[in-house]
């Protein structure tokens, strides 16, 4: 037990905690736009089950550590260009997430899709319900894969104790839970919230696509490049209450 009281072990488990919560913001970003396309009643449901899949990969990603390092040697090559089973898996996670973002952006700037048609008699429209939840269950665990796969490799790198792995991993699952719902409803409320993050989630997606050919984009980049968007549409957001309020104003007098 005499490690516990080693300030080096708990510095090195709040550095990694803290780097798994900001490895899971794109994480929480997806999976706050794809549940924002469910009912309310199943929204929680939906997130829990989410997070829940990312810590479940995650450990066992970690118990399998050999296994995992084992995917960055080359599988084969192209035009002189090592590809490994990591490599694989980032190609093909940064090529769906691309088309998901894509996909959404379109949705929601033009589509307007309906869950499900309005003629429709109850039983069908809960039969409809049930297999987009389970779509939307489905492919957030298609891309905890991706972002768990890269999230060990890193935590390897930085700490050689399993269960400060584990610890940090489950901590920063804790956190992203609580932080989930309300950063899923903040979205929902403004939808020009969504597409800057609809947009972040390409960058991601790019970023991965590019990483498969050992094409290493600093993650800082994108969330500068986010952070400067968010900051300025929360000007934006400040400036449209103040027109609405002193239009409200305008009314009542």
């Amino acid at each position: 037990m005499d490690f516990l009281f080693d300030p080096n072990l708990w510095l090195a488990f709040a550095m990694l905690t803290a780097l798994e919560i900001v490895l899971g913001i794109d994480n929480i970003i997806f999976i706050s736009i794809l549940v924002g396309r469910l009912p309310p009643e199943q929204r929680d449901q939906a997130r829990r089950l989410g997070l829940g899949f990312a810590m479940v990969s995650r450990l066992l990603l970690l118990f399998s550590l050999s296994w995992v390092m084992g995917l960055t040697a080359d599988l084969f090559h192209v035009f002189g260009q090592g590809i490994s089973g990591r490599d694989l898996v980032l190609l093909l996670g940064g090529l769906f997430l691309l088309y998901k973002a894509s996909h959404e952006i379109f949705v929601e700037v033009e589509a307007h899709e309906q869950d499900g048609p309005p003629t429709a008699d109850a039983a069908a429209l809960k039969a409809a319900g049930r297999k987009l939840f389970w779509m939307v269950i489905g492919q957030i665990a298609v891309i905890d894969i991706v972002f768990s796969l890269d999230s060990v490799i890193t935590a390897v790198g930085m700490v050689d104790r399993i269960g400060v792995m584990v610890a940090a991993v489950v901590t920063s699952v804790g956190v992203m839970l609580i932080a989930a719902k309300p950063i899923g409803e903040f979205v929902d409320r403004h939808p020009s919230v969504k597409v800057l993050a609809l947009a972040f989630l390409v960058m991601v997606g790019m970023a991965l696509t590019a990483e498969a050919f050992d094409q290493h984009v600093p993650k800082g980049y994108l969330y500068a490049a986010m952070c400067f968007s968010l900051a300025v549409e929360a000007l934006n957001i400040r400036a449209r209450g103040k027109r609405l309020a002193a239009a409200a104003a305008s009314d009542k007098g």
